[in-house]
């Protein structure tokens, strides 16, 4: 394969508030959507406490919303409530996939795998669970994924519980799963970890393994935006 094909160009961008890291976001979509050449993109950060939902009519898993101590933000992707804080690494990958085959399902194995493979890099075994997006250590839930695909370009991404504070997810029903209970590397490693180490290992193994998501085919015509999340 081309080596031209397999770039991806990585940003930490470190504490950053979810207005400006979703204004990026469409920025860079939409200069990709102008200019197919513009390189594939991997963003990688923290964020200040923010609870988003995707654009779905049942809102139950906000349990009302007025209580809430932090700002909320619906946002186009798919899935319901979670929250999003310091002590979390976000990782937005935006990434054409007219490139990887047009395959929405491949893409989110794909970043499971990337999440799994970082964690057992730091002797966490974690899994996926059947019919459940996102990244699990037994019946604990580690990492997150809501995607939104714009004319075949991704944006949103993964939220990766690395220390801090959980606390705040009692405040919904985390990602529409009822009775669900969320971890991090911190407690299930019993040790400390920087988010911005996490952030680098990540980096690493994304562009050793961009090219396990490609594909030689060439781009289709653009068709309507999908969502998907957890």
């Amino acid at each position: 394969m081309n080596a031209a094909v397999v770039d991806l160009h990585v940003r930490w961008l470190g504490r950053t508030n979810f207005a400006n890291a979703l204004a990026l976001q469409e920025e860079i979509v939409a200069k990709k959507r102008e200019d197919p050449s513009h390189l594939d993109e991997l963003l990688l950060l923290e964020h200040e406490p923010v609870y988003t939902i995707g654009r779905t009519p049942d809102q139950s898993s906000l349990l009302g919303a007025a209580h809430l101590p932090h700002p909320l933000f619906a946002i186009n992707r798919g899935g319901q409530a979670t929250y999003h804080g310091p002590g979390q690494l976000m990782g937005y990958p935006i990434i054409d996939l007219r490139r990887c085959g047009q395959d929405l399902h491949k893409y989110l194995r794909w970043l499971e795998r990337l999440l799994i493979e970082l964690l057992a890099g730091y002797g966490i075994t974690a899994s996926r669970r059947k019919s459940l997006t996102g990244v699990w250590i037994g019946n604990c839930k580690i990492a997150s994924i809501g995607v939104g695909v714009r004319h075949w370009v991704t944006m949103h991404g993964f939220a990766l519980n690395v220390c801090g504070d959980l606390s705040p997810f009692d405040q919904i029903v985390p990602c529409g799963i009822n009775n669900v209970t969320m971890t991090s590397m911190e407690k299930e490693a019993g040790r400390a970890f920087s988010v911005a180490d996490v952030a680098a290992s990540f980096e690493k193994l994304a562009l050793d393994r961009i090219s396990h998501l490609r594909t030689a085919a060439e781009p289709e015509p653009i068709s309507a935006p999908q969502m998907q999340g957890t």
